[in-house]
């Protein structure tokens, strides 16, 4: 999750190694040392580093990549300001929509800066369960270090276009201010992964931007927030997260809810 507060990130400079593909050495380097995070034995082994996507590279390097990336954006209330006040209000809708208490397995898509992630592991049950898949290693270190030992949670270093976990796995699989920050392809497959993992009357809840009413004042904030700093974050102005399901996903069903004069939407998939 990221967007407007483009003072924090005037004085990182590009680290050389960004430079050099998605595929590099540099820009894998660390998988193997996340393998001591892989705690769940739900997950299909797999070999070999997972690399960063370009995209994520090129674009967001400055938001979740940069050394300094996480010092500087991991605050409570430099996420509320990014959106608005909101984050508390977004992150309980989320969160609710799993339940007050989980008593089963719960996929998240991507970390998130914030106390979205401790507030869900609040409402395990001692049966409960979470997994977190992030691609980049230095945010899945970051959450570690929130997690501080919590029990019952499985850190995964994973590409979400290509989870290593068997079709319906889990309960409820929640993807929290990802799918804007990826290009469409990108976000079609992540979608369709989100499906493939989740059981039969099973939810998979979205929680991102959505365009906003035209009386919305932030309607014309965002534009150039958005176009300058989330490029991919416009196509969930114009098009529906639905027109991006597989086709098998078409007969589910899907009930969307907007927020804040329609900036943010909550979209809730039942398989």
């Amino acid at each position: 999750m990221s967007s407007q507060p483009a003072q924090c990130t005037a004085t990182l400079s590009r680290p050389p190694s960004l430079d050099q593909g998605a595929g590099s050495e540099s820009a894998t380097t660390g998988g193997e040392d996340l393998a001591s995070l892989e705690t769940s034995s739900e997950a299909t082994p797999f070999s070999g580093p997972v690399p960063l996507p370009a995209y994520l590279q090129q674009t967001y390097w400055w938001a979740y990549l940069h050394p300094a990336s996480v010092r500087i954006f991991e605050r409570q209330w430099l996420v509320n300001l990014i959106l608005w006040g909101n984050f508390a209000r977004l992150r309980d809708l989320a969160l609710d929509e799993i339940g007050p208490s989980i008593p089963g397995e719960v996929l998240q898509v991507a970390c998130v800066y914030g106390n979205f992630t401790e507030r869900l592991v609040q409402r395990l049950e001692p049966t409960g369960r979470l997994d977190v898949v992030d691609v980049a290693p230095v945010q899945l270190e970051n959450l570690k270090e929130k997690l501080d030992g919590a029990t019952r949670i499985g850190l995964h270093h994973q590409d979400s276009t290509h989870l290593h976990f068997a079709d319906a796995s889990y309960d409820c699989v929640v993807v929290f201010f990802l799918l804007h920050e990826q290009p469409e392809d990108v976000r079609a497959q992540t979608i369709a992964q989100a499906l493939r993992v989740v059981r039969p009357g099973g939810k998979v809840i979205f929680v991102d931007y959505h365009r906003p009413d035209w009386t919305n004042p932030f309607r014309y904030v965002m534009v150039p927030i958005l176009t300058t700093l989330e490029p991919f974050a416009m196509d969930l102005w114009r098009k529906d997260i639905a027109e991006w399901l597989p086709d098998g996903g078409r007969a589910m069903t899907v009930a969307k809810e907007t927020y804040f004069g329609g900036l943010y939407q909550k979209v809730v998939i039942t398989r």
